[in-house]
């Protein structure tokens, strides 16, 4: 199914829902989080914390676990952390 009418708002609303989700996971088992700073439908900001803060594998976790999760819900979004 393509959508031909997106609705920014409903993206945005789903993306920070998706994110809750993410740092739901982060925190329970790894004991950090992710948090949406902007999206504007093309490019989606965020801020890891907690124990993602100096860990090595933070750009690891920004793009395999949270652009990859993120892709499979929209697949031209790209990811940046702040």
């Amino acid at each position: 199914m393509v959508e031909h009418n997106h609705d920014v708002a409903s993206d945005e609303e789903r993306m920070y829902a998706l994110l809750e989700n993410i740092s739901a996971y982060i925190e329970q088992y790894h004991g950090g989080w992710v948090k949406m700073i902007s999206f504007d439908g093309d490019v989606l900001k965020v801020e890891m914390g907690g124990a993602c803060a100096g860990c090595p594998l933070t750009q690891t976790t920004l793009n395999g676990w949270v652009e990859g999760t993120v892709r499979q819900f929209f697949p031209d979004v790209k990811v940046e952390a702040v």
